[in-house]
């Protein structure tokens, strides 16, 4: 238990006490970027080791990210004909090609889609045109529709 404190508590004792300038002068330029971290050798290696890695997970998912983005203003610009882009091109081929948009961009863009295939339909263009009352047109188609069967019942061929 001592000797767990005295390594735990010792090194801080004789960094304070050395910067208080009394006691021996070890040379601290001398220490390792290990011992200064606390850490051996070996500690101090897999922390820059996990420390890397960390760092090439990131630069990944911000690629990825970047190049969702770049596949997002694509389809836009394909789908109102602008010029293409070439920075999106490289960033979407940084990132391996083949991405995809993820799922809620896409149902977005999907809603939108069909928003505008609706209403680019006649049927879409219908309550836009002046004049037009939708309620007595099928109150008329209706109207109409009751004749023709009152008329059905009526001949006699059918």
């Amino acid at each position: 238990m001592a000797f767990m404190v005295k390594t735990m508590v010792g090194g801080q004792l004789k960094n304070l006490t050395g910067s208080l300038g009394g006691g021996e002068d070890k040379g601290d330029g001398d220490k390792s970027a290990a011992e200064a971290q606390g850490m051996s050798r070996e500690e101090y290696e897999e922390y820059q080791k996990q420390l890397v890695e960390e760092k090439m997970e990131r630069d990944a998912q911000f690629t990825q990210r970047k190049a969702e983005r770049a596949t997002l203003r694509s389809h836009f610009r394909d789908k109102y004909r602008l010029p293409k882009n070439e920075t999106d091109e490289s960033q979407i081929q940084m990132a391996g090609g083949d991405v995809e948009l993820p799922r809620e961009l896409a149902k977005m863009i999907e809603e939108d889609t069909e928003e505008e295939e609706e209403r680019a339909s006649v049927l879409g263009q219908l309550p836009s045109l002046p004049g037009l009352d939708l309620g007595s047109l099928k109150d008329k188609a209706q109207t109409t529709l009751g004749g023709l069967k009152q008329s059905a019942e009526k001949c006699r061929i059918m």
